[in-house]
């Protein structure tokens, strides 16, 4: 078995928030992305989340991101893109990416969470016969492309000027940093053949197996399999919920190990899930305990000895105190001994 090389280290967060309190619970997601990038960090990501006590828009809240940081790359994972226009989405990612400096990674999925809520209120016609899938995210992805409108004749005029009309601001480099949530063959396979980035994280569904691991792997295998030569640098990173318990306090400890029984037993089995119809999904379980113990059962990960991009995936409802100690004990205690370093020499300085 292959030993873990960890070359890109990256935390991804939920971004919690009080109802009563929205401010604050986002003011501290932005200062976790700046502690991030303190302790070096290489990216930094948010998921977006509809209808709950998080972050409703991904571009907006990394647009205020990538003023409050200056070299970790933002991401968001993941943005459904059933309830997204792909030409004004496309609009707003592309100038929250220049604001960063080139920075943004995008992730998207299929699918609208919350469908029977949300869709009528998203569209004005009968949204269940629109095409809410992949094709969706194709056009985002051309759209970005920024291919002038009309013909070569066609143009705009303004009061300051007159010009071919396109997509802007324009950046063409970020259509090489979208990447897709993919859980299933069918799923890594377009992302492959589409040239996208691909994400994998502790669900996945099971085809032909009841084991995580095994499944995880034979969509690895898939998505490699299916890129083509015009794609060599397309990126992979493996999410894992990892909570180490090194520089925690007993309270904290036992909520911790509190946190990961309550999810355990949804790991047993292939699960179904209401929104997801007839498929059988499997969970990965969470990464727990003291930095040694962590660190026997990520070295022991067959997945991980695939990929070189670990993103730390923190639980939900945490307080950000809690995060802290969490990123501290990864970034000092266990991605260093799996070969991760930050780029910055300076930073470098900082971890000793």
């Amino acid at each position: 078995m292959s030993t873990p090389t960890v070359t890109s280290l990256a935390l991804l967060t939920p971004g919690n928030f009080a109802d009563d309190d929205p401010y604050t619970g986002l003011e501290e997601t932005l200062q976790l992305f700046e502690y991030g990038e303190r302790l070096g960090f290489d990216g930094a990501w948010i998921r977006q989340r509809h209808l709950e006590h998080g972050v409703g828009s991904a571009a907006v809240f990394l647009a205020a991101a990538g003023q409050r940081t200056e070299r970790i790359e933002l991401g968001t994972a993941i943005i459904p893109i059933g309830y997204e226009s792909p030409f004004r989405l496309a609009e707003d990612l592309a100038l929250a990416d220049v604001l960063s400096r080139g920075r943004l990674q995008v992730g998207f999925s299929t699918g609208m969470p919350h469908a029977d809520l949300l869709g009528d209120l998203v569209y004005d016609g009968d949204w269940r016969s629109f095409d809410l899938s992949y094709g969706r995210i194709a056009r985002l992805v051309d759209n970005l492309r920024g291919d002038y409108l009309g013909g070569p004749d066609t143009v705009i005029h303004s009061p300051g000027n007159t010009q071919r009309p396109r997509l802007q601001p324009h950046n063409p480099d970020l259509v090489q940093r979208i990447w897709y949530g993919g859980g299933s063959l069918r799923s890594v396979r377009w992302a492959a053949e589409n040239g996208l980035n691909l994400l994998s994280g502790n669900i996945v569904s099971g085809e032909d197996t009841d084991d995580f691991t095994t499944a995880q792997l034979n969509l690895l295998r898939e998505y490699r399999h299916r890129l083509d030569d015009n794609h060599p640098a397309a990126r992979v990173a493996l999410g894992r919920v990892i909570v180490p318990f090194d520089s925690a306090d007993a309270a904290t400890r036992a909520r911790y190990r509190d946190y990961a029984a309550s999810r355990h037993e949804r790991t047993l089995k292939p699960q179904t899930l209401a929104a997801l119809g007839p498929k059988r999904i499997l969970f990965a379980p969470d990464v727990i305990g003291t930095a040694e113990q962590i660190l026997e059962q990520l070295t022991a990960d067959p997945v991980l000895a695939k990929v070189s991009e670990l993103r730390l995936e923190l639980p939900y409802e945490f307080h950000r105190e809690e995060y802290e100690q969490i990123l501290h004990d990864v970034r000092h205690l266990i991605a260093p001994e799996l070969g991760w370093y930050p780029a910055s020499p300076k930073l470098q300085e900082a971890g000793r």
